[in-house]
């Protein structure tokens, strides 16, 4: 079964390691979503959960800008 990203790690990440996992979903969503379309892929589930990753990546994101809550600085992880 794939596993998911939980909130919880997410802001224990700096804003560095959310763009760059957010990037790697969004690029492995669009291989996923290639490969679905060639009827090559095996998982077809993998499509759902990078999906709701990248919306749980995105709305820790948008939580930042508003100043809900805090994600890791850079400073605080050294």
């Amino acid at each position: 079964m794939a596993k998911s990203l939980k909130p919880r790690d997410i802001r224990e990440m700096t804003l560095t390691e959310i763009t760059m996992k957010l990037s790697d979903l969004e690029e492995e969503l669009f291989n996923l979503r290639f490969r679905n379309a060639m009827k090559q892929l095996d998982d077809a589930l993998r499509i759902r959960v990078v999906k709701r990753d990248i919306a749980r990546l995105k709305g820790i994101l948008r939580e930042n800008e508003l100043g809900i809550r805090k994600i890791a600085s850079e400073s605080a992880q050294k």
